[in-house]
């Protein structure tokens, strides 16, 4: 099993960023993906970005050009910058590993006031 530790969820008005990271721990596959997933009041929950341990990213069209998804293997956390934050961007920000298993982390909150 993974543990994943979210941090960097907060307030913030709309046009600010934030970043968030995920600290992974615990019996991480070589060959995974890593990603962050959102899921806001009375909604499904939706993938925003993922990065294969090859280095290859993926995002939700809502964020393109705005969010960028990265890593650092060494220290095996994942980060989400967030620029230009919309109100619609207000949701639990999970963090979400996929090898062997799949693990979530327990999330974060990001508010984004217009």
């Amino acid at each position: 099993q993974v543990q994943l530790v979210e941090s960097g969820g907060g307030l913030v008005q709309t046009g600010g960023s934030l970043r968030l990271s995920c600290a992974a721990s615990g019996n991480i596959f070589s060959i995974n993906v890593m990603a962050w997933y959102r899921q806001a009041p009375g909604k499904q929950r939706e993938l925003v970005a993922q990065i294969t341990s090859g280095g290859f990213t993926n995002y939700a069209d809502s964020v393109k050009g705005r969010f960028t998804i990265s890593k650092n293997n060494a220290k095996n956390r994942v980060y989400l910058q967030m620029n230009s934050l919309r109100p619609e961007d207000t949701a639990v920000y999970y963090c979400n590993y996929r090898g062997v298993h799949t693990d979530w982390g327990q999330g974060t909150q990001v508010t984004v006031s217009s």
